[in-house]
């Protein structure tokens, strides 16, 4: 897939950890884990923009597009 998620560095960066970050956003934490480690397919609206309200974000902090050779044109 070419959309890369960087939720684990914006974490780190601004020191927040799993569980502090679910309890915030109110997404479960088996969810934001599966995000932090970019084995999701899809992510809601709402849910990216409570994320980025907490970690105080853009989204294009959060998401990468990097073009991949096997992609159809």
């Amino acid at each position: 897939m070419a959309i890369i998620l960087r939720l684990d560095r914006v974490m780190a960066d601004r020191k927040i950890s799993l569980n502090e970050l679910s309890e915030k956003v109110g997404v479960a934490n088996v969810n934001l884990s599966k995000m932090k480690t970019g084995k999701v397919s899809a992510i809601r609206f709402s849910t990216l923009n409570a994320i980025c309200r907490v970690l105080k974000c853009q989204p294009g902090d959060i998401l990468e597009y990097e073009e991949s050779e096997d992609e159809d044109e």
